[in-house]
């Protein structure tokens, strides 16, 4: 849901960090400055929540998004709000985040830098005043009653090259100009006119595509790394040696066997409209007994550690998840957690703001509430020093701690950090900003306690400090949890307290894709609601629609643009037409070999 960006954005940028606590609400914590509205504004976004949202058309292809033009002339705004998914995903945008907030924009070598005052929000998701960096580049804009417009030229390919890397094989496409590129399940397709030799050369190369209309589509199951660079024009694709035998066929897979020897016994995929106030809305939702069935829940998250977001596909195919559906917030312009994440005993990201979760063992039911984690350093002569969070992208004054499971180094999140190492509850190392700015080794017999904000480091009057780490229920000492929020249903009743959550009333009364994770007693439900003719249901129509269902707990997941279901390799349910990148999820993988249906007994 383009997944509370704003949430971090806004304090990442403070000096010194004294905002009050982070809440992902829909406008950023430090306001942009006033926009100079020559003319009127015309939005994307839904102006109620129960009507749909102007449609947004890139060369011809519709997709639901939210967006901003401001300005009375039909061709020339005075300034253009996209989101950044939009601009990354169906544009083909390269990003940065500076130590200070700043992200740092570039396509076909045209630059922009936005500081984090002017990163802004539209309905759920970060967005970018682009109009000009989109004029420069040769995009013609254009809104009127049906939606917003945006059209580049579909250049030729001129050639293809290719190079040998270390881990890699690099592909450079030049181009005649400059063209959108997207990215999704299964491969990448670019707005360009190619020829048969040059799809002959792809082949060969390991990306197999096919040339549809003014649409060159390229097939890999491989996770492809492209950027665009300009003068010349070209598109970048590098991807792991030995691509050439990642290669995928066109349309979409077969069903894995493994799911569907299950499908009807043991695990149930159920497609229905439901009706809820009124309004009709299109559910997804798959169910099973943990404690019988042979797959186990576990959490998916990117492996090297906290940073980066993929696809749905890319981190249930990491795990050999048969289902998988996405998990909690995240900061999509840091591309860092914002919520709990606990995989078999580890705290991966520590919850915050006393957010509703799920804890579970493995094979049983799970359970839900709501948590906090309590933690602080002692010195020898009793003095306390509270920490805020553990392993996350959620950033305010005060300490924070981070261990080797947020990955190999830890790069500063705000400016005027500094730090100290701790192993066995000794200092071993002290690190200034400059430091903390260029990044510093997390080591596993380590852990890293960062000040912000100005709050001193702990100074103790013996050589040693006692970290204690205590959970607010004992939901934190299970040994998986994954966060979200609202709470939704708790024990058959709606117990949707947004704001305690620190939920602004704007996302709490706004419609959109949802994803919910939830229990009736019995089974555990992965599942996905859409609307069928608006934007999606509120949240408050979203816990009814579980209660009529029979659920008795129920939490919502990160959603918008970020809802997703896969099921036997393939993403059946995608939240705004398009596959998003998120950063965690939640997946079903298989306990031991599964038999194929029509097997032996």
């Amino acid at each position: 849901m383009a997944s509370w960006t704003a949430l971090a954005m806004a304090l990442v940028a403070a000096t010194p960090i004294a905002a009050p606590p982070l809440a992902p609400a829909p406008a950023p914590s430090i306001a942009p400055p006033p926009a100079r509205r020559i003319g009127p504004i015309q939005s994307g976004a839904a102006p109620a929540n129960r009507l749909p949202a102007q449609r947004l058309r890139i060369n011809g292809q519709a997709q639901s998004a939210s967006w901003e033009w401001i300005g009375d002339h039909p061709e020339r705004p005075d300034q253009l709000w996209l989101p950044l998914e939009v601009l990354q995903g169906q544009l083909g945008f390269s990003s940065r985040t500076a130590s200070d907030g700043s992200l740092e924009l570039e396509w076909f070598g045209h630059k922009l830098l936005v500081p984090s005052s002017r990163q802004r929000t539209l309905g759920d998701e970060v967005a970018i005043e682009v109009a000009a960096l989109l004029e420069s580049v040769g995009v013609s804009l254009r809104h009127g009653p049906h939606g917003l417009e945006l059209n580049l030229p579909r250049p030729q390919l001129l050639q293809v090259r290719s190079s040998q890397q270390p881990g890699q094989r690099r592909v450079v496409l030049d181009l005649a100009g400059p063209a959108t590129v997207s990215q999704g399940e299964g491969g990448l397709r670019l707005q360009i006119q190619s020829g048969p030799e040059q799809l002959s050369q792809l082949l060969t190369l390991g990306l197999p595509g096919d040339q549809r209309g003014g649409s060159l589509r390229i097939r890999s199951t491989a996770p492809l790394r492209v950027f665009t660079l300009g003068e010349p024009t070209r598109i970048v694709i590098d991807l792991p040696s030995g691509g050439e035998r990642t290669v995928a066929t066109a349309g979409p897979a077969p069903l894995d066997p493994r799911l569907q020897a299950l499908l009807g016994s043991q695990l149930v995929w159920d497609r229905q409209q439901i009706q809820v106030a009124g309004h009709w809305l299109r559910l997804n939702a798959v169910r099973l007994d943990p404690r019988r069935a042979p797959l186990q829940l576990r959490t998916l998250s990117r492996p090297g550690g906290m940073e980066g977001l993929s696809s749905l596909s890319q981190l249930a195919g990491s795990r050999d998840a048969l289902v998988a559906i996405n998990g909690g917030y995240f900061n999509r312009v840091r591309r860092l957690p914002l919520g709990a994440l606990k995989d078999q005993g580890r705290w991966l990201s520590g919850p915050i703001l006393n957010r509703g979760v799920m804890a579970w063992e493995a094979n049983s039911l799970p359970r839900f509430g709501r948590l906090q984690l309590e933690e602080w350093l002692e010195d020898g002569a009793g003095g306390r020093w509270p920490l805020q969070t553990l392993n996350s992208g959620y950033v305010q004054r005060g300490l924070s701690r981070y261990t080797a499971d947020w990955g190999p180094s830890y790069r500063a999140l705000s400016d005027g950090e500094s730090a100290l190492v701790l192993r066995d509850g000794a200092v071993q190392r002290r690190y200034d900003a400059i430091n903390l700015r260029t990044g510093v080794p997390l080591v596993p017999s380590e852990l890293l306690v960062v000040a912000r904000g100005g709050f001193p480091l702990p100074v103790a009057t013996s050589s040693r400090f006692t970290l204690t780490s205590r959970p607010s229920n004992p939901l934190g000492e299970a040994s998986n949890v994954v966060g979200g929020g609202p709470l939704l249903l708790q024990d058959g009743r709606v117990v949707l307290a947004g704001g305690s959550e620190s939920f602004g009333p704007a996302f709490l009364s706004q419609g959109a894709p949802r994803t919910v994770v939830g229990s009736d007693g019995q089974r555990l439900w992965l599942m996905t609601l859409e609307g069928t003719d608006d934007a999606g249901p509120t949240l408050t129509e979203t816990a009814l629609a579980l209660q009529q269902l029979g659920l008795r707990d129920a939490l919502n997941l990160d959603g918008g643009s970020s809802t997703g279901l896969v099921l036997g390799g393939n993403q059946f349910v995608k939240g705004r037409g398009v596959i998003g990148a998120i950063h965690n999820g939640l997946g079903l993988v298989p306990l031991a070999p599964v038999p194929q249906a029509g097997g032996g007994s």
